[in-house]
């Protein structure tokens, strides 16, 4: 993954609200996804690996989000399972196609958190952040963030 797509991540965590959250873990678990295929089909077994752990530590983050309240929570755990079967079996056998059963799963369940994060209206998850605000400036090309002045930039006990 780029560098700026870390940071456009990092920014969309930062004002995101639960159901976001899960979106964002969706999508950096698929951009891990591509980072590994690119990686096999270079044959740089050191980006292999470490794409593969970066996608299945994405993956571990959304089975510790289960709440097993609800009774469809044993469905998502199954899934979270393939899933994480499918990418050790990609490492081993540095089978490209495999992927491809990652992505049959994470992008419909991607699809549908996108869906339910417009209905979602709650609060971001961490408080007292930057906001930041960007825009096209003087030319085409240039964007222009600004942060805005905060006063308790500390934690709150």
């Amino acid at each position: 993954m780029t560098n700026e797509k870390k940071q456009a991540f990092t920014l969309r965590i930062t004002s995101a609200n639960r159901t976001e959250l899960i979106e964002i873990l969706y999508e950096m678990l698929l951009e891990y996804v591509d980072d590994a295929k690119a990686a096999i089909e270079k044959n740089d077994i050191n980006e292999i690996h470490d794409s593969i752990r970066k996608a299945r530590g994405c993956l571990r983050e959304l089975m510790e989000s289960i709440d097993f309240e609800y009774d469809i929570a044993g469905y998502f755990m199954s899934l979270y399972a393939y899933v994480n079967k499918e990418l050790l079996l990609a490492e081993i056998r540095k089978d490209v196609k495999i992927f491809d059963n990652v992505k049959v799963v994470i992008e419909p369940l991607r699809d549908t958190y996108i869906e339910l994060a417009k209905l979602d209206k709650s609060e971001p998850v961490m408080q007292n952040t930057q906001k930041v605000t960007a825009g096209l400036t003087y030319s085409k090309n240039n964007i222009n963030e600004s942060l805005d002045e905060q006063n308790n930039r500390g934690f709150y006990v």
